[in-house]
């Protein structure tokens, strides 16, 4: 059992905390899950059972809950140099690791820009965007093409450039200069033929080009003078887990230097490990001009982002008086970095890319076991990030309306997929899907109690349908 006052907690919680994300109605006659420690790919709540963390906190938790040499890194630090800002001085753990960082990203990203998160480093590489081409006399290319229903952060900037309508319509107006074009959801093709007439769902080099193309025409529709950047991820999150089509992000680039137009490989989720590699460019053979990153950086100990830069990108900053007027308080925060040095070391020492390059197919062959259940549409993802979308008929594709999926998700899935053990993310931004992002050092019998679990509860989901 936990040694926390569960009652006491409760009170806390529902008085005084507000959450993020969360309709606080819900737990007017329900608790607050709280969770009180972690340990591997597991954790605990305030009234002691234990969970598989399915999503690695937030697709964080890459080295898993509990590793003590990470809280030692932090306390180290915190007792030589607690806290010091980046503003016109340096300190040794923000070199240190930017220099790593450096050495590890792809091509010439030599330049690393710090952040407390993800959605600054997304705001921080519009910023550079906009101010690099101001400075090569280029002011008016200011516009962003991202992808729908793609997620960027909750920023003003960085929410303009998601593509989820349903998160920005509380908080607009918005920035206005952002286009959104289709993603590589290939399951949900538009019903369109090749030159040699077979479905667009069935080529998936055919599609790829199809979907780059809407980047290019759209560029072309809002004039290459006034368009700054392309912000993708490799493995789309939101909508569930959307890999590129074979030749996608090298058309992708073509198309963004016939532009001129940076391309900005949005990483806070696909860096540092959840793909196999320390960054998805590097999986998917494409060379961006900017990657933006947090989460896994630190494996989550440590609040830490980082937009990185290629050497064209700041060239124009190195001239004379010119400086990038932006930065955060604590952006490369000491111990943050600190933090992030030693989980680079565990990525090092424990060889976790190749963890999950070794096992990556094992952990698809397990979850593609639940296809035979009707109400399971399509298994996809790369790495240790998998999406399980959900239908209503497995041969049409038919999928849930907004009330059903209301039912379906918030109303059954999320509740009993937690009851049964098992912490993972039932969305519906798009069509409605179960996400999976365990710890990377996850395993097969990790996996095969995550497919126990997800079994038993969509089979009792499909017979209350």
């Amino acid at each position: 059992m936990s040694d926390y006052d569960h009652d006491a907690l409760q009170r806390a919680a529902k008085d005084h905390l507000w959450l993020h994300f969360s309709r606080h109605g819900a737990y007017a006659d329900h608790d607050v899950p709280t969770i009180v420690r972690g340990d591997g790919v597991h954790i605990e709540d305030s009234r002691g059972r234990r969970y598989i963390d399915g999503l690695a906190g937030l697709f964080v938790v890459q080295a898993g809950h509990g590793r003590e040499e990470l809280a030692e890194a932090a306390a180290k630090q915190a007792k030589e140099l607690a806290f010091f800002p980046l503003w016109t001085f340096a300190h040794p753990a923000a070199a240190e690791l930017a220099e790593r960082i450096a050495d590890l990203a792809p091509g010439d990203l030599d330049r690393v820009f710090f952040t407390s998160g993800g959605g600054e480093a997304v705001e921080t590489a519009w910023k550079a965007a906009k101010q690099y081409f101001k400075l090569q006399g280029k002011p008016l290319k200011t516009k962003v093409i991202s992808r729908q229903v793609a997620y960027h952060g909750t920023t003003h900037g960085a929410l303009s450039i998601t593509g989820i309508p349903a998160l920005k319509q509380v908080f607009e107006p918005l920035v206005p200069t952002t286009v959104h074009v289709p993603n590589t959801n290939i399951y949900r093709a538009p019903d369109l033929t090749t030159p040699d007439g077979r479905p667009l769902s069935e080529d998936p080099e055919a599609f790829g080009r199809w979907a780059a193309d809407r980047i290019e025409e759209a560029i072309l529709a809002e004039g290459p003078d006034t368009v700054a950047a392309v912000f993708l991820e490799p493995v789309q999150n939101a909508g569930g887990c959307f890999p590129p089509p074979p030749g996608y992000f090298q058309r992708v680039r073509e198309i963004c230097d016939r532009h001129d137009v940076l391309l900005v490989s949005d990483e806070v989720i696909c860096a540092f490990g959840r793909l196999g590699e320390m960054f998805g460019a590097t999986r998917y053979g494409y060379q961006p001009d900017m990657i933006t990153c947090a989460k896994g950086l630190t494996s989550g100990y440590s609040p830490l982002g980082a937009m990185i830069a290629s050497n064209k990108v700041m060239a124009p900053f190195l001239e004379g008086t010119t400086s990038f007027t932006h930065g955060y308080t604590f952006g490369g925060h000491p111990v943050s970095a600190a933090v992030a040095m030693a989980n680079l070391d565990i990525f090092e020492r424990e060889k976790l890319n190749e963890h999950v390059r070794e096992t990556e197919g094992a952990f698809r062959g397990t979850l593609e076991k639940l296809l035979d259940l009707p109400i399971v549409g399509d298994v996809r993802g790369d790495g240790y990030f998998y999406g399980i979308e959900l239908v209503k008929d497995s041969a049409t594709k038919e999928s849930f309306d907004d009330a059903e999926s209301e039912r379906l998700l918030r109303g059954f899935l999320s509740g009993a997929l937690w009851e049964a053990g098992l912490y993972c993310r039932a969305d519906d931004r798009g069509d409605p899907v179960i996400q999976l992002s365990p710890p990377l050092v996850a395993d097969q019998p990790v996996f095969d109690e995550i497919e126990q679990i997800l079994r038993s509860v969509l089979t009792e989901a499909q017979s209350r349908l």
